[in-house]
């Protein structure tokens, strides 16, 4: 009897309380006095804090990319080979294949002959930079020009040059200049009557020459461009026949070194020059300057090329 009141309480206390009321039914058996037991919670839950940014970014591990050394490798890392052996094969599952200057130029000419295509088309690179310095500093983009051992062009740059004194316009005339004047040429200039493909300018009228900054832009005259100096007759050897680049993208350059006619020696050459002064523009304890360097045709694939090969190596240190 005892358990079976027991399990009738059990049942009971689970009910809601209109159940137990005067309208439903009335059991004798069990004490309608008796306390149920409900859940009580006698705490106050946590307030959750809030992550300080700081350290989060401190507990966060940057993952460091692993470099594997396939050195001692019987094949790279990820790939088939290191070298097809079939004259077919899917270029995912080599290495790439880094040629050597000589030999990509002359890989171009034969590219052409096989291809049909015209002799006389343009050659390029494309080289990525690596343009970081010490303490989070890089190298600002650049716009260079370089004179080549052998020009490609066969019309010669329209030269400005800006000068008051009448014995050195008449110097610059005599040069090549296109035309060669003082401040009456900035309202000209302005109205877009005169116009060249470069600036070059004596020192002593850089400050009447302000308001054509937002006119020329690149082309405005600067000592680190070599557009603004006492030498007029220099500085017009420079920009009549000089190849100009510049840094696209922030790291990136391509231009046109040469065309596919050229002998094999001009191209190697015009390459070696471009490369040289590209390297100039960073300290040379820095590093590799030239990431990734590729040069192609109009119409040919483009080839991978190692720059170090074309590069003049640094003398070695002699040990005291």
């Amino acid at each position: 009897m005892a358990s079976c009141t027991r399990t009738v309480w059990k049942v009971l206390s689970g009910c809601p309380r209109p159940l137990l009321g005067a309208g439903g039914p009335s059991y004798t058996g069990v004490s309608q006095a008796a306390q149920r037991k409900l859940p009580v919670r006698t705490f106050a839950a946590v307030r959750t804090q809030k992550k300080d940014k700081k350290e989060e970014a401190e507990k966060e591990v940057k993952k460091e990319k692993k470099v594997i050394d396939d050195a001692n490798r019987h094949k790279p890392y990820g790939k088939t080979a290191w070298a097809p052996v079939d004259d077919v094969y899917i270029l995912r599952h080599y290495p790439r294949t880094m040629y050597n200057p000589a030999d990509a130029i002359e890989l171009l000419k034969n590219f052409q002959v096989l291809d049909f295509t015209p002799l006389s088309q343009p050659v390029y690179i494309d080289l990525k930079l690596d343009m970081k310095l010490e303490k989070k500093k890089k190298v600002d983009s650049f716009v260079s020009t370089v004179h080549l051992p052998h020009p490609f062009k066969t019309e010669m740059n329209k030269v400005l040059v800006f000068t008051e004194d009448p014995n050195q316009a008449k110097v610059a005339q005599e040069n090549g200049a296109v035309v060669a004047g003082g401040a009456e040429l900035i309202q000209q200039i302005l109205d877009d009557e005169i116009s060249a493909d470069f600036y070059v300018a004596v020192p002593d009228i850089l400050p009447k020459l302000v308001p054509l900054k937002n006119k020329l832009r690149k082309k405005f005259p600067k000592s680190k461009r070599g557009s603004v100096g006492v030498n007029i007759p220099k500085m017009l050897a420079l920009f009549k026949m000089g190849h100009e680049y510049m840094v696209e993208s922030d790291r990136f350059v391509r231009t046109q070194i040469a065309t596919l006619d050229m002998p094999r020696e001009q191209i190697f050459a015009n390459l070696r020059s471009i490369l040289i002064d590209v390297c100039s523009h960073r300290p040379a304890n820095m590093g590799p300057f030239i990431q990734r360097a590729i040069i192609g045709s109009h119409t040919s694939e483009a080839l991978w090329f190692r720059s170090e090969d074309v590069l003049p190596k640094p003398a070695e240190k002699k040990e005291e």
